[in-house]
C-alpha cells in the first residue's frame, strides 16, 4: 500500500508541474519597463496553486478515505455516534475548502 501511494504522490506531482511549464510556456513576459511580475514568477505562481490545491487534494481524499470507512464501522455497531463521526469527515472537507482558497489567491496574484 505504501509503495502504491508514494507512486501516486509522485505521479500527481509530476503532472502538476508539467502542467505549470505548460501554462509558464503560454504565458506572454511582461515588459520590463513596467515593473511588472516576469514571466518566471507567473509560471511559478501557477505551479505553487496547482501544488497547493493537488498535494491538499490527494491528503484530503486518504483522510476520508479512512475516517469515512472508520465513521461506516463505528455507526454499523452504534448508530447513535452519527453526530461525532459527521464532524471529523465535515472538519476534512474544511481542509479541502481552505487549499481551495489559498489556490484561489495564489492564480489571483501570480496572473
Amino acid at each position: 500500500m505504501q509503495r502504491r501511494t508514494l507512486l501516486s504522490i509522485g505521479l500527481i506531482a509530476s503532472a502538476l508541474l508539467m502542467g505549470g511549464a505548460a501554462l509558464y510556456v503560454g504565458a506572454q513576459p511582461a515588459p520590463a519597463t513596467d515593473g511588472g511580475a516576469s514571466i518566471t514568477d507567473v509560471g511559478l505562481g501557477f505551479i505553487g496553486a496547482g501544488l497547493a490545491m493537488g498535494l491538499a487534494g490527494l491528503g484530503v481524499g486518504l483522510g476520508m478515505g479512512t475516517a469515512s470507512s472508520a465513521a461506516i464501522g463505528a455507526m454499523a455497531e452504534r448508530p447513535e455516534v452519527f453526530g461525532r463521526t459527521l464532524i471529523y469527515i465535515v472538519f476534512i472537507e474544511a481542509v479541502a475548502i481552505y487549499a481551495m482558497v489559498i489556490s484561489l489567491l495564489l492564480l489571483i496574484r501570480a496572473a
